[in-house]
């Protein structure tokens, strides 16, 4: 499923992972400019599609597939677990294979079917280093100096872990829009709020940057639960409850494995009328 020419309009899948729907623009073999304002017009859920993030393919010399991540105000996004297991999911089928190699700006992933129609995916090493993260100024991610005492790690893109004893009773719009921007993320964060069930389960809600509100989000499930590991909260391998339903999450030496469901719902062609103002 190749766009060459927005006169024939564009084909788009879409899929989501627990509830974290995309917009899937297959770009190989062909030249597809999304602009700013189409993103943000596609992701307008009454006048578009709709979508938490939009992922591109495009064809990559060393891997079996490259993917590139908008958030839905338009901006760029380094990582997008959900995503890209989502994407595997469906190259793996269109293959025959029960594994790829996917390309993002973290690096090459490997993605694997895990059986039992879920899919996995490394999503690499975190990031501990505030320079990684980034953070604005040398400090301990572990303790950042914010009130809550959150946690900051880096999957690609940054994220800003809460603890607190009761994740429901956060006003998660409130509360997310007013850190996404706080001064000490000079590129906005990912804000998760965490409540801790026991050794192995966390319960996870989720404010994604450039996007807001969302039912799952993998990069935030690994972040949360690096996080909650690295505090001596829970082990390294946790079953996260997000609001669309369940990821597990494994923290290896080779990088943070994270696997659950996906679904591809429907292929759509995007017409040359709605493009025409826009692009």
């Amino acid at each position: 499923m190749t766009a060459d020419n927005f006169g024939l309009g564009l084909p788009f899948m879409k899929m989501h992972g627990l509830g974290n729907d995309f917009v899937v623009v297959d770009a190989r073999g062909g030249d597809v400019g999304l602009s700013p304002a189409l993103v943000r017009a596609l992701g307008d859920r009454h006048r578009g599609v709709g979508f938490d993030q939009l992922a591109v393919i495009r064809d990559d010399p060393q891997a079996d597939v490259a993917l590139v991540f908008h958030n839905a105000d338009g901006s760029l996004s380094a990582a997008c677990g959900n995503a890209t297991r989502c994407i595997a999911a469906w190259e793996m089928a269109r293959r025959g294979v029960a594994a790829l190699r996917l390309r993002t700006e973290r690096g090459v992933l490997l993605a694997e079917d895990a059986g039992g129609g879920l899919t996995r995916v490394n999503m690499g090493a975190p990031l501990l280093d505030w320079r990684e993260v980034p953070l604005a100024h040398e400090m301990d991610t572990l303790h950042l100096p914010i009130a809550g005492d959150p946690v900051a790690t880096g999957m690609g893109n940054p994220h800003c872990t809460f603890f607190v004893t009761d994740a429901g009773a956060v006003d998660l719009p409130g509360f997310g829009a007013a850190h996404e921007h706080h001064p000490l993320f000079p590129e906005r964060t990912n804000v998760e709020v965490v409540q801790v069930l026991d050794r192995g389960a966390i319960r996870l809600r989720i404010w994604e940057r450039g996007t807001g509100v969302t039912l799952a989000s993998g990069s935030c499930s690994c972040a949360a639960a690096v996080a909650a590991a690295r505090r001596g909260l829970t082990g390294r391998r946790v079953r996260v409850h997000v609001d669309g339903g369940v990821l597990d999450v494994d923290w290896r030496e080779d990088g943070v494995w994270m696997a659950g469901p996906t679904a591809h719902v429907f292929d759509g062609v995007l017409t040359a009328g709605f493009l025409a103002g826009i692009v």
